[in-house]
């Protein structure tokens, strides 16, 4: 019967060594399940398994650290049950979980809680993308995804001017107005079903030029909105040069966010009716929406 007992006090005496001596089993690679993919390092001594080598740890009981095995001493390591005692590491999560391009825009005025993103490749382009977002608790969130859009069949131009089919980088505001050959999606803002003789003046020498105007035509590259289909079955305009800056050439006029045709635009940015009609039926004056367009190495100029 000794010699039992000599091997059990032999055995208590040589993991009381060990854990006095730090040495411990390795890590389990399935323990980083218990941590988000992005969050700073956790204090490895929380999420080792209880027993002698986790000073931490309450003492346990003799019969506690006999594990009959190793894989038994594995399976007494936390659970995700227990990461909300690990406040620090969820705060961190916030910054990583939102970043997004809005996040990263530096020139949209403060007052501004809905926010269109359209990117491309590169200047020479019309392919492009548009992403929605809006401020929640002063964080942006994105709002519907990406959508496939076309913009100018030029691409993108720092320097746009009239009668030029590409289409203006910067960043701007949201026509009061919002307007189509169809009758109100059911908008937040002013419609204005197109009737005939409405036309967007596109005529440098127009004292109405860059605005929407009923009556004669008024020269130049002015558009007989009525009768632009689908296009114009619903627009919204994106307020470039407005008010019009003078200047030689012109710097361009009738910059919409309408439906998509057969392929890239005169200048405007086009998304399919449905991705469309979602927009449009999204913005609201009282959020101060504003719209980015630029080349997507470029959106951090804004």
């Amino acid at each position: 019967m000794r010699s039992p007992i000599r091997r059990a006090v032999f055995g208590a005496i040589a993991v009381a060594l060990l854990g006095g001596l730090g040495l411990t089993s390795c890590a389990d690679p399935r323990r980083t399940d218990t941590v988000d993919a992005g969050l700073a390092p956790v204090d490895t001594s929380v999420t080792v398994a209880p027993g002698p080598t986790a000073p931490a740890s309450p003492s346990p009981s003799p019969s506690a650290s006999r594990s009959p095995s190793p894989s038994a001493s594995r399976s007494a390591k936390p659970s995700l049950s227990r990461s909300p005692s690990r406040a620090p590491t969820s705060k961190a999560a916030t910054p990583a979980a939102e970043s997004n391009i809005a996040s990263r825009l530096h020139t949209i005025p403060a007052s501004t809680r809905q926010l269109i993103v359209v990117y491309s490749s590169g200047y020479g382009t019309s392919v492009a993308s548009l992403e929605t977002f809006e401020k929640v608790n002063g964080v942006w969130r994105s709002k519907f995804g990406v959508m496939s859009a076309r913009i100018g069949t030029k691409g993108f131009s720092d320097s746009h001017v009239e009668g030029v089919s590409t289409t203006p980088t910067g960043v701007y505001g949201i026509g009061s107005t919002m307007y189509g050959v169809n009758g109100n999606p059911g908008v937040k803002y002013s419609y204005h079903r197109l009737v005939a003789n409405d036309y967007w003046d596109e005529n440098p020498g127009s004292p109405t030029y860059n605005s929407f105007v009923h009556g004669t035509n008024p020269g130049g590259y002015s558009e007989a909105l009525w009768q632009t289909v689908p296009q114009y079955n619903y627009f919204a305009v994106i307020n470039y040069n407005i008010p019009v800056r003078a200047a030689t050439p012109a710097r361009g006029s009738g910059i919409f966010l309408h439906v998509m045709g057969s392929g890239g635009t005169a200048g405007c940015v086009s998304l399919t009716q449905p991705d469309l009609l979602r927009v449009l039926q999204w913005l609201a004056p009282d959020a101060s929406p504003r719209i980015v367009m630029a080349p997507s190495q470029n959106l951090g100029r804004y």
